[in-house]
C-alpha cells in the first residue's frame, strides 16, 4: 500500500474495499458481500449500484462481479510503459530461443508485477498471469531488481511486506537477504533456487535504463533443466544478451 492519505475520503475508501473484496472472492450477492465486510446491506448495494453505473461492476443474475473495464485500464497503462514497448517482442524471442517460460516484471509498491510472459515449446505452466503480484525476496526477478536499490529502499520494502516463507528454501532473514543481494550484484544475475515453488528454478537479470533499474526479465524451468552451476549456465548468457538489446532499444521508443 502507498502512503496513508492525510484526509481520506471514507466513501471512496469503502468503494475500493468492495472492489478489492470482489477481486479476492469473485462474484457474490449483496448479502454475502455485506456479511464479508461487516457493512449494512443497503450501503453495500449503493456502492455496487454506483460502480455498476460507471461500468466497473456488472450484475449477473443476483451476483455482482468486477467488469472487464479494469482490464481495459490496466492494458492501457501497460501499453504506455517504455519498458513494455521495448521488451515485449524480445520476451517472445527469448522464449522461442530458450524453450522456457519468460517473464518481464517491474516493481510497484514493493512487489513485483508481471507485465509480460511468453512460453517456449517446453515451458512449464505456472500460476502467473499479467498483472499478478509477488513478493520480491522469494523470486529471482525481485532479487535482480532489489540488488540495484539503495539499502534504505530495500529495508522499506521489507518493513512493508515482510519476508514470508513460501517454501523451505525461501530467504526469511533480513541479513541473509542482503548477503544474497550482494552476491547478485557481483555476478550480475539473480537466482531463485526453489524459493517460490519447489521443483522450480529461475534466473533473472535486471533491465536498466540508466541510471534507473526499471525491471527484470527471467527464465523459469524445472530443476531438471536448470542446474545449479549458475556461472556457466547458458540461460544466463541468453538473459544478458536480451537485456542488453532491450536497454539499447530504449532509444528507439
Amino acid at each position: 500500500m502507498g502512503e496513508p492519505a492525510k484526509h481520506p475520503v471514507q466513501t471512496t475508501k469503502k468503494s475500493l474495499i468492495i472492489i478489492e473484496t470482489l477481486s479476492r472472492i469473485g462474484g457474490t450477492r449483496v448479502t454475502s458481500l455485506a456479511n464479508e465486510l461487516d457493512m449494512g446491506k443497503s450501503a453495500v448495494h449503493n456502492h455496487l449500484s454506483t460502480l455498476e453505473e460507471h461500468g466497473y461492476v456488472v450484475k449477473q443474475g443476483n451476483r455482482y462481479c468486477l467488469s472487464l473495464k479494469f482490464l481495459d485500464i490496466g492494458c492501457q497503462i501497460r501499453s504506455e510503459m517504455d519498458v513494455y514497448k521495448v521488451a515485449r517482442p524480445k520476451i517472445t524471442e527469448l522464449a522461442d530461443e530458450s524453450g522456457e517460460l519468460v517473464h518481464l516484471v517491474v516493481e510497484e509498491d514493493g512487489k513485483g508485477v508481471y507485465l509480460s510472459r511468453a512460453k517456449g515449446d517446453q515451458a512449464v505452466d505456472l500460476d502467473t498471469y499479467i498483472g499478478c503480484r509477488h513478493h520480491m525476496h522469494s523470486s529471482a526477478f525481485g532479487k535482480a531488481i532489489l540488488s540495484h536499490y539503495a539499502t534504505e529502499r530495500v529495508n522499506e520494502i521489507i518493513d512493508q511486506h515482510g519476508l514470508p516463507s513460501v517454501t523451505p528454501q525461501t530467504i526469511t532473514s533480513r541479513d541473509e537477504l542482503f548477503e544474497e543481494l550482494d552476491r547478485t550484484s557481483e555476478r550480475g544475475f539473480a537466482v531463485d533456487n526453489e524459493e517460490r515453488l519447489e521443483g522450480l528454478r529461475c534466473i533473472a537479470v535486471p533491465i536498466r535504463f540508466n541510471p534507473e533499474t526499471i525491471g527484470a526479465i527471467s527464465i523459469s524451468a524445472p530443476t531438471a533443466r536448470i542446474d545449479d552451476e549458475w556461472e556457466t549456465n547458458e540461460i544466463v548468457d541468453q538473459l544478458c544478451r536480451t537485456a542488453n538489446v532491450i536497454e539499447l532499444n530504449k532509444y528507439n521508443v
